[in-house]
């Protein structure tokens, strides 16, 4: 298979570490009462957006070490990061306390960089088999999978980057192109 297919996720995984490292460190210099503010997002605060993320991103980790070892491959760069608790949904709040979360964040992109740099490159053809948050069983190849890992923090992160707009902190150039 064609390692353009490959690189382009090594690409937005690397894009992922880099808008995570700006926009955290944006969030640093609020206090940890404006990150909580309910601002009215879809997970309410800054603090919970970006804890939404983590939750999110370790689902679909999960989904695709399963669907690693279900073609014969361990990625084990990401066994260190996966640590969801039993009954875990998507606003479960696992990291109360804001240095926490940024560790886990930093810890998270960069497992999945190194993830993905190890990754076999026909990993993207490969079909994927889970069953969803609802329970409903879905297929189909991963990279669409990958795609939006990848497109699902890049929405909620523009949203963060609108609730720190709202408290008068610019988080500078985000655009992908901008790594190029």
């Amino acid at each position: 298979m064609d390692t353009a297919f490959s690189d382009n996720y090594r690409f937005l995984a690397r894009y992922n570490r880099w808008f995570n490292r700006r926009l955290y460190a944006a969030c640093e210099g609020l206090g940890d009462t404006a990150r909580r503010q309910d601002s009215g997002a879809f997970f309410g605060s800054i603090h919970l957006t970006l804890n939404h993320l983590l939750v999110a991103d370790q689902v679909w980790l999960l989904r695709f070490v399963a669907c690693g070892r279900a073609h014969g491959h361990e990625f084990s760069a990401l066994a260190q990061v996966l640590d969801l608790p039993p009954g875990c949904t998507l606003d479960t709040q696992l990291y109360p306390d804001w240095t926490t979360l940024a560790q886990r964040r930093e810890a998270v992109d960069a497992a999945i960089e190194t993830w993905l740099a190890e990754a076999p490159s026909d990993m993207p053809g490969w079909t994927m088999a889970y069953a969803n948050s609802k329970g409903t069983q879905r297929q189909h190849p991963m990279w669409q999978a990958l795609t939006h890992f990848f497109n699902h923090q890049t929405h909620h992160r523009g949203q963060v980057t609108t609730l720190l707009s709202q408290h008068g902190v610019d988080v500078g150039i985000t655009d992908l192109i901008a790594l190029v």
